[in-house]
């Protein structure tokens, strides 16, 4: 504790001497690393509010599964981005950048600071590098492409997107199917490439330092081991139960997050209790070692967490 109250006075002194700059805290770092406990200390030091950069805790429906932060914590502090959104309500990295960008104005012009907390790298990328503007697209462009992808595969849509936009083709992992299928769902949706959106994009209004916490690979494993334990005692299971048994579409892309994607086929018995508990622990080991990945592609700055 004594490490972590030193790291949150030394961030504290960074962010009261940079904010009249314009310039900003990231708290970055795989799942399960620790981010909430350190954001809630330094953001009560810095009278600070959490900008959360986290893709699916902004949905009200997906509580135990995302980690979401507890009521407690909520009261302490306000954060935004959480249970804003519905299921099934479109919200994407251009989405949270535009309006990330807004909320910090207003914070700012309430006397506060915004600190800005997450582990989604797509959210993180539009925030601090800017997005481009692409209109919002119909849902059943998405879905079309989607029963494509189940009845054609994903080379055929690959290919596609080589005729159709050869310029992002080129710059797409094939593998990254949803990347893939984003690019496509411009096209179809709006007539033009998502190439040509990004060539015109709106760049940030604001700079960023983005700190990525680490720890030990043994000992996060470990702390995701457990938090997934956490959360089938907390009630997993039969939060995903509750939401299909209200009608939700299993094939949401919200509902195919890790947590959520392994507990419907053990709901429909396609494997038993323990093969869904040991799928989502080595998926999210696996989305770990993702972001981590993600991170280290740029110049961040890394603290090793060890308490």
């Amino acid at each position: 504790m004594p490490v972590v109250h030193e790291l949150v006075q030394t961030l504290a002194c960074w962010q009261a001497e940079h904010a009249a700059e314009g310039t900003f805290l990231i708290l970055a770092g795989p799942t399960a690393v620790g981010k909430t406990a350190l954001s809630l200390a330094l953001a009560e030091t810095l009278g600070a509010e959490i900008i959360s950069a986290d893709s699916r805790q902004v949905y009200r429906q997906l509580n135990i599964g995302t980690a979401k932060p507890d009521p407690e914590a909520l009261a302490r502090v306000p954060h935004h981005f959480i249970n804003e959104r519905d299921l099934g309500e479109p919200f994407s990295a251009g989405h949270f950048a535009f309006e990330a960008w807004a909320r910090m104005a207003a914070i700012l012009e309430r006397g506060r600071i915004p600190l800005v907390v997450g582990g989604s790298t797509l959210y993180l990328e539009a925030l601090q590098f800017g997005l481009a503007e692409i209109p919002d697209i119909d849902p059943s462009v998405r879905q079309w492409l989607q029963e494509r992808l189940a009845r054609e595969g994903p080379e055929r849509l690959y290919r596609e997107l080589v005729q159709v936009d050869p310029q992002a083709a080129q710059r797409l992992d094939p593998s990254k199917t949803q990347r893939v299928l984003r690019a496509l769902e411009v096209y179809h949706g709006t007539g033009r490439p998502i190439t040509a959106y990004y060539q015109n994009h709106r760049r940030p209004p604001y700079a960023f330092r983005t700190i990525v916490l680490y720890r030990e690979r043994s000992v996060l494993y470990e702390r995701i081991n457990r938090r997934v334990d956490a959360m089938l005692e907390a009630g997993l299971v039969q939060e995903v139960e509750s939401l299909l048994q209200a009608g939700y579409d299993p094939t949401l892309e919200a509902l195919r997050t890790i947590g959520y994607a392994e507990v419907i086929p053990y709901l429909k018995g396609v494997y038993p209790y323990a093969t869904m508990r040991a799928l989502i622990q080595r998926n999210t080991r696996r989305y770990a070692k993702r972001q981590l990945a993600w991170f280290r592609r740029f110049s961040f700055e890394w603290i090793l967490l060890e308490d």
